[in-house]
């Protein structure tokens, strides 16, 4: 009975001690925990290559060095592969994928494995459930769905559409329908904007349009569509950009020709017209490959039939009117055309202090 008394009288003690309330619940059945919930947020630098391959690493690992350093490496790529985009974006934040034939998927930037700096990635079609036939043409990172924003796509056929962005936030691993395509038709860009932009749209024989976002009203995402350009023949479009007017439009043409041109160039029409001549097609320089806004510090990759690729900066293309046919970027072969242009996201390494300050 003693020993049981001591018992007592230290359980007394302990209660005066430490009788504060439980701070844990006792409930029925545990919350729902999401992958989310357990994932720190942070920022990621993402890689993606113009060969499809992507990943992601900490911002961390690239540290800031002083002006005219080496710089790392960022990605291993084939030779003939390229870093085609570079952002940074939270691990909590979407990645949305448009394909040719106006299907979007959706990728969580945690799920995009992480990497070593030199490492060259995972290709994206073996992280999507993308369908053999389909191909991607475009992504977009969206930090957060709100209202007032929209995916405004345009097709090779002319067709351009505007849907709510809150209808991409639920996209299911099988992807989900964003145009309803014509038959024979592609889906060739898609832009987040935000209903007051203008658009820029380019064809492949050498026309443009550019008009008021205001002028193509919000569609439902399964919905085909409105006239962008009348096309003439078998004229299609290469090419959607927004416009900006501190930017210039790049056009590249097949035989390897190509000119800068100051937005403001092209006046704004109606939706649906034929638009103004972009660039003078003639035998010499062939019709237009693609078309791109780009600033003088930018600098682009042209890859030919053949396999070649060439390295330009954008500083060295002048900018002259529309009604020109352009000067010469790359010399090819008589039995050689373009196949692709795509700005880049990483400058040349230079030799560590070849730019430093005095």
């Amino acid at each position: 009975m003693l020993l049981m008394g001591v018992v007592v009288d230290e359980l007394k003690e302990i209660k005066a001690r430490f009788g504060d309330e439980r701070r844990t619940q006792i409930v029925d059945e545990a919350g729902e925990i999401t992958l989310e919930d357990i994932i720190a947020e942070e920022d990621m630098v993402v890689n993606i290559t113009s060969n499809g391959y992507i990943k992601r690493n900490p911002t961390s690992l690239f540290k800031i060095q002083r002006r005219g350093g080496k710089g790392k490496t960022g990605m291993t790529t084939k030779e003939e592969d390229f870093v085609s985009d570079l952002f940074i974006a939270s691990t909590h934040s979407y990645i949305l994928f448009f394909t040719d034939k106006g299907k979007a998927y959706s990728l969580k930037v945690y799920d995009i494995p992480q990497a070593g700096r030199a490492a060259k990635g995972k290709a994206i079609v073996n992280i999507l459930n993308v369908a053999p036939d389909e191909h991607i043409t475009t992504f977009l990172p969206v930090r957060e769905f709100k209202e007032g924003n929209y995916i405004t796509m345009a097709t090779a056929h002319g067709v351009i559409k505007k849907s709510d962005l809150m209808s991409f936030s639920h996209i299911r691993s099988g992807g989900l329908i964003a145009v309803n395509l014509d038959e024979g038709d592609s889906l060739i860009a898609a832009r987040l904007t935000d209903g007051k932009m203008d658009f820029f749209l380019g064809t492949h024989l050498g026309q443009a349009i550019r008009f008021p976002e205001e002028e193509v009203r919000e569609m439902g995402r399964i919905a085909r569509g409105v006239r962008g350009i009348k096309l003439d023949g078998n004229d299609r479009v290469v090419s959607m950009e927004t416009v900006e007017e501190n930017a210039t439009v790049l056009t590249v043409t097949d035989h390897g020709y190509g000119k800068r041109t100051e937005f403001a160039e092209y006046r704004g029409q109606g939706r649906g017209g034929s638009g103004l001549i972009n660039i003078k097609i003639t035998e010499k320089n062939g019709p237009v490959t693609g078309i791109v806004k780009v600033r003088d510090s930018d600098e682009l990759m042209i890859s030919t039939s053949t396999g070649k690729i060439i390295r330009i900066a954008m500083k060295d293309v002048p900018v002259i009117g529309r009604n020109t046919q352009g000067v010469k970027l790359m010399d090819i072969a008589p039995d050689e055309h373009i196949t692709g242009i795509a700005p880049i996201a990483e400058k040349e390494e230079e030799d560590e202090g070849e730019a430093e300050e005095a």
